[in-house]
């Protein structure tokens, strides 16, 4: 590789790019004197499409005016000849002068022609033959200033007259370019806009015909043709030939130089794996320095996230083995608890105090078999699982029963619903403070708890005892067990429906999975 190779290829990439463009654009200014003369019939072909297009516009925007005053005509007149002949007028007046761009000079006749009434005067209107309802007829005025038109609706004809001057306003109104407009029925023509006889030799200008009102009238415009001289043309074409051959080179060079050297990259990014290493990016990107600078910085980039996640892992599992840890802990300290109340229980000397102490280690149970649930639905996130939680519940309470109450007898009827702690809490609460009820009050009597979703987000847990009944508070007993369920009813923020043998309440679950 020569010196001056070696020189060019330690170049940035835009000087490069500078470079070769300057190289390539010094022949175009000897290759635009052919192309331009070659470019001339092409710019006379465009200016005369344009002109085109102008009077396609210009035809357009008249046909568009006699649609909307037909329309427009044919809505009034109808509901005004549905009123009757009196006052039609009035309210065909009345309903065009809310409409906008539209004729207010008409009249109305019968369905034999006959005058109704007249708003304005309409220049021969008896020019048009009668015509069917939903029919639509259209002549020249014999007084040249003017287009009128004939509508057929039912009970009836209208018959409206459309000035020149607003034909003329509206086909101006975006061509300004047109010189000549003359509409023609076929014995009438009328002058819209006054301009000379066309001409085979008159390059300068544009003629053509346009039907209008599905053919009853045609429409001659000339426009005229904007012309663009040679020098003209060769100026507009001079920027416009370089912009295309700098942006043609400049695509190819990007190309060759960056876009296909960042494609390797990127598939060879795309197919990096967790745990590879960035040793597979490409090795040869191209002459680009750039690049082969952002492949580095792609492999060290890589590098850290890949470390990153290696200490968020090790971070998380340290964290998950502190919570289950405390979780563990906490356990185990409630299951002390309960221990110590239930030995202090066992040794205590009045039966008061025996059954305060069972009472209480229950709740505590309770919430041990709760706090030992929700460690176990940690780790999928899904909240606590009330089957299995009520159903260790029950037995736990079965086992910690009184002696008058080792028969008791607790029947579950639960779908797998999970929810949050806090509801878990309560829920186990609940279903502890009614069944310890029942076993001091009725323990012979059954017990049974049934779980079903009652929503997306909401199921119902009802318990069944003949225990249960609402009005019965007399006791002190009573009135304390009431004032508990309803204080946990409120925890789960709904509130507890009391019917004689069985107490339901509804609380908030997670949705189905």
């Amino acid at each position: 590789m020569t010196s001056a190779a070696q020189r060019f290829q330690a170049l940035p990439t835009a000087a490069k790019l500078l470079l070769i463009l300057s190289a390539a654009l010094l022949p175009i200014g000897i290759a635009l004197v052919w192309v331009a003369q070659n470019g001339i019939h092409q710019a006379d072909a465009a200016s005369r499409g344009r002109t085109d297009d102008q009077a396609r516009t210009a035809a357009r925007a008249i046909e568009s005016l006699i649609a909307r005053n037909a329309l427009a005509l044919r809505i009034a007149a109808n509901g005004a000849l549905a009123g009757g002949p009196s006052g039609a007028c009035d309210r065909a007046r009345r309903s065009l002068a809310v409409a906008p761009a539209v004729a207010q000079r008409f009249e109305l006749n019968g369905p034999d022609g006959q005058l109704l009434c007249a708003v304005g005067d309409i220049p021969a209107p008896n020019d048009l033959p009668w015509v069917a309802p939903g029919a639509i007829r259209l002549r020249v005025a014999p007084t040249g200033d003017a287009l009128i038109l004939r509508v057929g609706v039912i009970g009836g004809m209208a018959t409206a007259s459309l000035p020149a001057a607003e034909m003329r306003s509206v086909a101006l109104e975006r061509n300004s370019d047109i010189e000549s407009l003359v509409i023609r029925d076929g014995e009438r023509e009328l002058r819209l806009i006054e301009g000379g006889a066309p001409s085979d030799s008159d390059r300068g200008h544009s003629y053509s015909k346009w039907p209008l009102g599905n053919g009853q009238l045609v429409a001659r415009i000339g426009a005229k043709v904007p012309l663009i001289t040679t020098s003209d043309r060769l100026m507009l074409l001079l920027p416009f030939l370089m912009w295309m051959t700098a942006a043609l080179i400049t695509w190819l060079l990007v190309t060759r130089l960056l876009i296909r050297p960042l494609r390797r990259l990127e598939r060879a990014v795309t197919r990096l794996q967790p745990g590879e290493s960035a040793n597979v990016l490409p090795d040869k990107l191209g002459p680009a320095t750039e690049i082969q600078e952002l492949r580095d910085a792609f492999a060290r980039g890589l590098m850290r996230i890949e470390q990153s996640e290696r200490e968020m892992a090790e971070a998380l599992d340290g964290q998950r083995r502190l919570v289950r840890e405390v979780h563990h802990r906490v356990k185990n300290n409630l299951q002390v608890v309960a221990s110590l109340l239930n030995i202090h229980g066992r040794t205590a000397e009045s039966p008061e105090a025996r059954a305060a102490y069972e009472a209480i280690g229950r709740r505590v149970g309770a919430l041990s078999i709760v706090h030992r649930n929700h460690f176990a639905e940690m780790e999928e996130n899904r909240g606590i699982a009330l089957r299995p939680l009520l159903s260790e519940l029950a037995a736990e309470l079965r086992g910690g029963a009184p002696e008058a109450a080792r028969s008791l007898v607790i029947d579950l009827d639960l779908e797998t619903i999970h929810t949050t702690q806090d509801v878990a809490v309560s829920v186990a609460f609940l279903i502890t403070e009614i069944i310890e009820y029942a076993m001091l009050h009725r323990p012979k009597e059954p017990v049974e708890v049934s779980l079903r979703r009652a929503s997306e987000l909401t199921a119902r847990l009802e318990l069944s005892s003949p225990v249960l009944v609402p009005e019965d508070a007399t006791s002190p007993d009573k009135a304390q067990f009431e004032r508990v369920v309803a204080g946990l009813a409120k925890q789960l923020r709904s509130d507890l429906e009391r019917k004689l043998g069985r107490y339901s309440v509804d609380l908030p679950v997670f949705p189905e999975p």
